[in-house]
């Protein structure tokens, strides 16, 4: 796989480790690393040796969310003197910044965020956009858009109220106040709280063993059916599912399965 500036991908047994690899800025994403992570994750999507994506940060915080020297050279648009033309500009921009968010959502496979210590700003973005999230207790959420002026445009103001009840999200965007483990579990933003990072990786990996166990047409499926019931009536889900399964229901995934329960023994799932 290509080598990466700001990222460590380690991949086995069908389990892709993506780690943000940037501590000495506290993770926090520059130009380059909204790049590669839009590479990363549309890669990913393709690649048949892996099934599931485990995305983590190297050093004391998960993410500080988007370097301010990206959010200054926003100022360069200052000197244009056309309000529409510098409106057009920036947002493009904001489209470009969303777009490598958006590629974890579109990601064939399972993406599971494991959060550590700080998930500030544009890390709330991206955690949100994953299927499942874990977290140390000490690992704390923070819509830190509010304490800088701006509006949250990269996705959490989209995908947090369904995520987390609505009210809560509210009060998240408009104080931007931290959200630590314990809360975050309380209110269904995380799904497991870890006493530490070393315990948080080394269970999500084995859920991440169990979920590349499976079926990878079924589990890909899933995902689809998931995100297309979030966003449409229970009527259009049925009517999705009937006529995906009418194409996708007789694999040679379902007969695996089939032998391997009358034979007593794991099943062996081939792409």
């Amino acid at each position: 796989m290509t080598a990466y500036k700001y990222f460590l991908i380690e991949k086995e047994a069908g389990v892709a480790q993506v780690k943000i690899n940037r501590p000495d800025k506290a993770n926090a994403f520059n130009q380059g690393c909204w790049e590669e992570m839009q590479q990363i994750f549309e890669s990913l999507s393709e690649d048949d040796s892996v099934r599931v994506i485990i995305l983590s940060g190297e050093g004391k915080h998960f993410t500080a969310g988007i370097d301010l020297e990206l959010l200054m050279s926003v100022s360069s648009l200052t000197s244009m003197p056309c309000s529409g033309r510098k409106g057009e500009k920036l947002r493009k921009l904001v489209k470009q910044l969303q777009a490598p968010i958006n590629a974890i959502e579109t990601c064939s496979k399972p993406v599971l965020a494991a959060i550590h210590s700080g998930c500030i700003g544009g890390g709330v973005d991206i955690t949100c956009a994953c299927d499942i999230r874990y977290a140390t207790q000490d690992a704390f959420f923070t819509i830190k858009e509010i304490d800088m002026g701006m509006v949250a445009d990269l996705g959490t103001l989209q995908r947090l109220p369904k995520i987390i009840p609505h009210g809560m999200a509210a009060e998240l965007a408009y104080t931007g106040r931290k959200m630590f483990g314990q809360e975050a579990q309380s209110v269904g933003l995380v799904n497991a709280v870890y006493a530490t990072k070393e315990e948080m990786m080394h269970s999500v990996t084995e859920i991440a063993k169990t979920i590349a166990s499976k079926s990878p047409l079924s589990i890909r499926g899933s995902k689809e059916m998931l995100q297309y019931s979030r966003d449409h009536s229970v009527a259009d889900g049925l009517n999705y599912i009937a006529t995906w399964n009418a194409g996708m229901l007789l694999s040679t995934d379902l007969m695996e399965a089939f032998q391997a329960s009358m034979q007593k023994r794991a099943p062996e799932f081939k792409e």
